[in-house]
């Protein structure tokens, strides 16, 4: 026993050596890898790009969105974290729908799907930091919904995926924590009173609006990574798994002693009749089944340790997973798993649960590389996975599982997202390396750099990197989509009945109720109406004010002077801010956001009355 715990000792130092190597030194073939082919990826002024991508910001808590083939970033979009810019968080809607957080920590964003094809509608993000999942509406390109902190989950990480006609946006945690959330238990009692729990969010097909439809109890392992299954897998779910030790500290050394870790294999259509059928314990107001108990929903497969994505091929036939610490990317069928599935062909349970055979679902160990992460499809049939420690991209073919090419990033990849490539039908051409480390490819900016985003041509036999752009920390994941699907609106409608709203001059007024001053505000280029505001000191202070301008792209903004704030009105939007005039004096109040050749002069004053 002691001679095999200290070749696991040595084991995991020398892994993170390798690992801790890697990392601070530049990759090999550096000039070859980052040899680019110049007009590849060149638009034109006056020409539109052909796709969006749509990156995580990371501990940003934003999403940034690029163009494809460009890397022109377009717009940064607001989650999870105020911005001033815009006044996300700082306007009473979205203030409201923060929930009082300043931060979050964006991962995997996912496109809404119908019949397994990115339609368009929305993107959905999680918050790995405090259990939210937000809802962008893609007409507008911002958020229409915050969820949570939802119940009973903890750091959501394996968030990364809805399901093929958006029934769901599935959180399982990536810590394992007592429940319901705010339950003490010393971790002495981590392997009996600490669980990971999956969240299904459900979404309303028309509206898009979301709520927790159920949970599912899992062991008290972490959950990284996950994909749905597509066509003939569709109805289940793959997540990976790493710490099966159930380690709690030194998790580097202690969470990779097992040779192997699992994919969980979740069948979520049988959890739903589960649901329907009353088999569930109702957690924190939350409708929780748990596997152990009811037989058939959850499986176990055998995966190389510490595997980080899981991903399933285009046609629903193989999932690939891979252990970080392998060389290897492993391919299993699903009808080999349902075939195990049937026969009862398991090799134990682990935590009562039953463990497929590997021998038996496993078809292929593809030999891509050190640091395999992730896999993303083309339309012909190849499939790239990522490696981190070989700072490399490697392209291998589904069915004969040969290694047909490999092309070096600068440095070391995490994620991939290529053209389409999440859903039943990818477009192939484009591939976007998200890498964790850029070095020496830009311009110093001091000791803290940028993280690169790298465009790759795979419409070839060769892959051929073809652009580099820098990104904020961190690019975790991304989609790509048609640039043609998203249908955005260019003014929001004018609704003589939405409420605050004032579409004329004559209809600007200040109220006062109490200590309340509410000043409903027309707002067109170059003028507020009313432009002198008077108030006493101590009111609280709402302006309601509605954009008039309806051409596209005129936005107004509104700040006022040593008083925090600032808020953005689109063309035909109404927006309310409100602040506590605290302050005796008089302060100026301007439009923020260019407007106009007379922008100066769109401006007033707040006169703040001192108490008597």
């Amino acid at each position: 026993m002691r001679s095999k715990a200290k070749s696991a000792g040595i084991l995991g130092a020398v892994t993170i050596a390798v690992i801790a190597l890697a990392i601070a030194l530049p990759q090999l073939g550096g000039k070859e890898g980052g040899a680019q082919e110049p007009g590849k990826a060149f638009v034109p002024p006056g020409k539109l790009d052909e796709y969006y991508l749509f990156a995580s910001g990371g501990h940003s808590g934003q999403v940034y969105v690029y163009g494809i083939p460009s890397m022109r970033r377009i717009r940064t979009i607001p989650v999870f974290t105020p911005d001033p810019a815009t006044g996300w968080g700082y306007d009473e809607h979205s203030k409201k729908m923060l929930g009082g957080y300043t931060w979050g920590d964006v991962h995997h964003p996912a496109l809404s799907e119908t019949r397994g094809e990115y339609d368009g509608r929305w993107l959905f993000v999680n918050d790995n930091a405090n259990n939210r999942v937000a809802r962008i509406d893609l007409k507008t390109f911002t958020v229409g919904q915050i969820l949570g902190p939802v119940p009973n989950i903890m750091g959501p990480h394996c968030a990364a995926f809805v399901t093929p006609n958006t029934e769901y946006f599935m959180m399982p945690s990536r810590f394992s924590a007592p429940i319901p959330t705010g339950t003490y238990a010393p971790l002495s009692e981590y392997g009996k009173k600490y669980y990971g729990v999956l969240a299904a969010i459900a979404v309303d097909p028309k509206s898009g609006e979301m709520r927790v439809g159920w949970e599912l109890l899992l062991p008290p392992w972490q959950y990284d990574l996950s994909d749905a299954g597509k066509k003939v897998s569709e109805g289940w779910a793959f997540l990976t798994t790493y710490n099966t030790e159930e380690a709690t500290t030194v998790l580097e050394k202690n969470a990779s002693k097992n040779d192997r870790d699992y994919i969980i294999a979740l069948n979520w259509r049988e959890v739903e009749k589960a649901v329907q059928a009353g088999k569930f314990t109702t957690i924190a107001g939350v409708k929780v089944v748990d596997p152990t108990k009811v037989p058939g929903l959850v499986y176990l497969i055998p995966v190389a340790k510490s595997p980080h994505g899981v991903d399933v091929s285009p046609d629903g036939r193989y999932i690939v997973a891979s252990g970080k610490l392998q060389p290897t990317a492993t391919v299993y069928e699903f009808a080999k798993i349902q075939e195990a599935i049937k026969k009862k062909d398991f090799a134990g349970t682990v935590r009562g649960l039953p463990v497929l055979n590997y021998e038996s679902v496993r078809v292929a160990e593809v030999p891509v590389g050190l640091g395999p992460l992730h896999t993303q499809f083309d339309d012909k049939g190849f499939a790239y996975t990522s490696l981190f420690l070989d700072s490399a991209i490697a392209k291998w073919q589904l069915g004969t599982w040969k290694v047909v090419d490999k092309v070096q990033i600068h440095y070391n990849v995490g994620h991939l997202a290529a053209a389409e490539g999440d859903s039943v039908s990818p477009d192939g051409k484009y591939l976007v390396s998200l890498n964790k480390m850029a070095k020496d490819r830009f311009l110093s900016v001091g000791p803290s750099h940028p993280e690169s985003l790298q465009l790759i041509d795979i419409s070839g036999p060769k892959m051929r990197v073809i652009a580099d752009a820098p990104v904020d920390p961190e690019p975790h994941y991304a989609q790509i989509v048609k640039a043609d699907k998203i249908k955005t609106i260019e003014i929001h409608p004018k609704e003589s009945k939405r409420p605050y709203s004032v579409w004329s001059p004559k209809d600007a007024r200040i109220e006062r109720k109490g200590n309340e001053v509410h000043v409903y505000m027309y707002a067109i280029r170059s003028r507020f109406v009313p432009d002198n505001v008077e108030v006493n000191q101590g009111d609280r202070v709402f302006f309601h004010i509605t954009n008039n301008d309806l051409d596209e792209d005129l936005t107004h903004g509104f700040g006022i002077s040593l008083y925090n704030v600032n808020m953005e009105i689109q063309p035909g939007e109404t927006k309310t801010l409100s602040i506590v005039a605290d302050k005796p004096g008089v302060y100026p109040f301007y439009c923020t956001n260019f407007c106009s050749a007379l922008h100066q002069e769109m401006q007033g004053y707040l006169l703040v009355k001192p108490k008597k």
